[in-house]
């Protein structure tokens, strides 16, 4: 199986480098990057990239990959399999719509579009092609979650009739130090992160959302340091409990007065049914305050999940019983075991084996409750959850 990648960046490094132990027979025979030149480099003699990330992982075994500068270049050059977009965010739906004229298999990194215009020019790309697209939703295919649906779907705590589903980030100023804090790119934190939460909510419920209102505030992550003050340069740079001159997970001042993005927000969802969903993400918490999952609950019974501990519980309301699963954390890479799902789903579509198991219609309404969740916390409105423009 030959893969070509559009933009080779950490996060597609990441999930592709345990591509030989998924399956022996598939390889990156291509990859198309303005970069190239410099990952060519670094292979060469081993250096970490200069963004402070070690861009040398995941290159194992490329050596005899060809690079090129730009996507239309090497899908006209190559005879590809499959093709993977890992670019920054809003290129997404201009090379997912390149790769869908040709009908290929296709692995695309969230969000899938970050404006409304790119996710109807996506949707309607994708009505015309014959591509299996996997979206890279591994938090939808990590055994916590599959455990999860198998009790939803047994009947054990009922139909469930409330989710409350957070997202505490302790690792969240990589979103104000570099280049995740231009909102032009990433189109906001919704898109950023909820995106997954909304995914793997929808798939536990089996319903679809009908309409949102949302809230988002930036209270700390604000401040009068210039624009484009680095870290290296601020006089508090050994002071400042922000700074990133030892962490190294970006470069700019987290406040300064041109920093993006809020650092924290919530949503109400109601679906189908007439139940409704809380969830709330932060960006300022830090250590083991760090948290995500949710708290599900029918007449039956409560369940709740969080990654960050591995555990699953089941509150039984009608007799005195709580019924715990732990799952040893430490078993599972990458996203609690859910990128090597991800990434076996990928390999067995290109062999024509199986069906995407994270489809581009699940991207498309992530995305689009996301961007409705923004539109509601920018207008103070409810906004209905639908395709109609």
């Amino acid at each position: 199986m030959r893969i070509g990648i559009i933009g080779y960046g950490l996060r597609v490094r990441h999930v592709f480098e345990e591509l030989s132990k998924v399956d022996p027979e598939c390889r990156i025979t291509a990859v198309a990057d303005p970069r190239w030149e410099e990952f060519q480099t670094q292979m060469a003699d081993g250096r970490g990239a200069t963004d402070g990330t070690n861009s040398t992982s995941g290159m194992n075994g490329m050596n005899d990959t060809t690079w090129y500068e730009h996507a239309d270049e090497m899908l006209e050059s190559e005879e590809l399999d499959g093709v993977v977009i890992g670019t920054r965010c809003n290129l997404h739906t201009e090379m997912a719509l390149t790769v869908l004229a040709r009908n290929l298999p296709l692995f695309l990194e969230k969000p899938v579009a970050t404006t409304y215009e790119d996710l109807f020019r996506l949707k309607k790309g994708y009505e015309a092609s014959r591509s299996q697209v996997v979206v890279s939703f591994p938090l939808r295919n990590t055994p916590l979650v599959e455990l999860a649906k198998q009790i939803i779907d047994s009947g054990q705590i009922g139909t469930v009739e409330h989710v409350q589903a957070v997202n505490n980030v302790p690792y969240g100023g990589v979103y104000f130090h570099n280049w995740y804090r231009d909102e032009r790119i990433t189109g906001g934190l919704f898109l950023q992160k909820a995106t997954h939460d909304f995914n793997y909510i929808n798939y536990l419920l089996g319903l679809k959302p009908e309409a949102v209102c949302a809230m988002k505030s930036k209270q700390v992550f604000k401040g009068s340091h210039k624009a484009g003050l680095k870290c290296v340069e601020c006089e508090e740079k050994h002071t400042c409990p922000e700074s990133t001159i030892v962490s190294q997970v970006g470069d700019y001042c987290c406040f300064a007065e041109d920093t993006g993005n809020e650092d924290s927000g919530s949503a109400l969802i109601r679906y189908e049914s007439g139940m409704h969903v809380s969830y709330s993400q932060n960006f300022f918490v830090r250590r083991d305050a760090g948290r995500r999952g949710a708290r599900l609950m029918g007449y039956k019974g409560t369940m709740e999940f969080d990654w960050y501990t591995g555990e699953l519980k089941v509150y039984m309301h009608h007799e005195p019983r709580v019924v715990t699963h732990r799952l040893d954390i430490n078993a599972y890479e990458g996203h609690g075991g859910g990128d090597a799902k991800l990434l076996h789903n990928f390999v067995q579509i290109m062999k024509g084996r199986e069906q995407s198991k994270t489809t581009l219609e699940d991207g498309l309404l992530s995305a689009l409750t996301c961007l409705k969740a923004n539109e509601s916390a920018v207008t103070s409105t409810f906004r209905t959850i639908e395709w109609a423009r």
